[in-house]
């Protein structure tokens, strides 16, 4: 059979939903249509039983209890909840007053982290944002040496999106539990793709999507620890109560039911696509690397998740790689504004220059992902890079041996 085209390797951005998955909500759309919040008729029970599953199935898969999870539409409204809903909880300070209270993050953390604690920085909390090693692992010590007597969150993602770089999220724990101070992590590339267990990783606060593990978009899980700290947060959202209060809103039963299957499903195969996708992974960085020069794969080399590459290309510019590569679905190292090519702010933080990170790719494997579509990938790669640099002057005055930093550019 030929190979199709154009090949899915963005999985880190999202992932096809499950056939199982589906055929796990398809009921719930029509003959179990009912609201979970009806208590009084069979269609009320027969959603509630769903929602009960999906829950049952998130908290094994984190080692939680079902109490202690809340649904969401997603990782973006999780840790919105998470990091809003615990600064305003235990802020240090009386309402009106200057300061409310310190927060730890990562300036390489995703947006969906990063702008909630901006925006709690112009409502007087102090936030201090750790710049991450050449390698991107953010360790237990640059926590340590940022907190102060004030720290009321650490905010540390599990695995980064971009370099699938993984942090040392069980020790932050441990330091976090030492002090008293409430840990959140973003756990949206780790879950379901590596084993997780809340009380082992010392975590309090845990949030993830289910479209990131082939279930379906617009639902996601906050895990709230309720023992040993019982951590409590102030609602972003009133309504109806739902989600113990955190959450209020009819609960998306179609969705969780989704949810739920996809959990359960990465529980029995997780540790096998693991160990597959690592062996994909390591086949393309091998195969870019022995054909190119003037290449890295960034991050550390060895603390990073099996279904994540990202590569920067010397002497190839960011938007002529993409369209080189324009059968691949991939994602750069630049995100593409309307005005601007901007380079990734993440490779930009860990210290890659600025024509590097324009011209990045990262490539995320996924569970149907074939060991004929990884060769094609590298061919792809490595042949659009070669083309690109064939018409680049400034890789031929590499390749004669010109140190390029200390040339003297004549501006006009």
């Amino acid at each position: 059979m030929p190979l199709q085209l154009p090949i899915y390797m963005d999985h880190a951005a999202t992932t096809p939903c499950d056939p199982r998955v589906v055929e796990a909500m398809l009921p719930y759309f029509t003959e179990k249509f009912g609201n979970s919040g009806s208590r009084n008729h069979s269609f009320g029970w027969a959603a509630e039983e769903g929602a009960d599953y999906g829950r049952e199935m998130a908290a094994r898969l984190i080692g939680a209890t079902e109490k202690e999870i809340i649904f969401t539409s997603g990782a973006t409204e999780g840790n919105n909840l998470a990091i809003k809903g615990s600064a305003y909880m235990y802020q240090k300070a009386p309402a009106g007053a200057a300061k409310r209270g310190h927060i730890v993050s990562c300036l390489i953390e995703h947006k969906a982290v990063l702008d909630p604690c901006k925006r709690l920085q112009k409502e007087g909390f102090d936030v201090t944002f750790i710049e991450p090693p050449a390698d991107g692992v953010v360790t237990a010590e640059m926590v340590k040496n940022a907190l102060r007597d004030d720290t009321i969150l650490v905010t540390i993602m599990w695995a980064n999106n971009e370099l699938g770089t993984i942090n040392e999220v069980r020790q932050i724990g441990s330091l976090c539990k030492e002090r008293g101070i409430i840990f959140h992590t973003d756990a949206t590339q780790w879950a379901g793709k590596m084993p997780t267990d809340v009380e082992a990783d010392n975590i309090d606060l845990l949030t993830w999507s289910a479209h990131k593990m082939y279930g379906p978009k617009g639902v996601g899980a906050l895990y709230v620890r309720r023992h040993r700290p019982r951590v409590r947060l102030q609602a972003l959202q009133e309504g109806g109560g739902q989600e113990r209060g955190f959450r209020s809103g009819t609960l998306n039963i179609s969705g969780i039911v989704g949810m739920g299957k996809a959990c359960e499903i990465a529980m029995a195969e997780m540790e096998h696509d693991a160990i597959r996708l690592a062996k994909l992974k390591a086949k393309i960085e091998a195969g870019v690397l022995a054909q190119l020069d003037s290449c890295v794969v960034n991050g550390h080399k060895d603390k990073r998740l099996p279904h994540i590459t990202n590569i920067s290309f010397g002497f190839v510019e960011g938007e002529g790689l993409m369209m080189a590569v324009k059968d691949i679905a991939c994602s750069s190292g630049s995100a593409c504004t309307s005005a601007s090519l901007e380079p990734s702010y993440v490779l930009k933080s860990i210290g890659v220059g600025d024509e590097l990170a324009h011209s990045s790719l990262r490539l995320s494997l996924g569970k149907w992902t074939t060991d004929e579509q990884v060769e094609h990938t590298t061919s792809a790669v490595v042949q659009g890079v070669k083309k690109l640099r064939a018409m680049s002057p400034l890789y031929d005055m590499h390749k004669e041996g010109i140190d390029l930093s200390k040339v003297q550019w004549a501006h006009h």
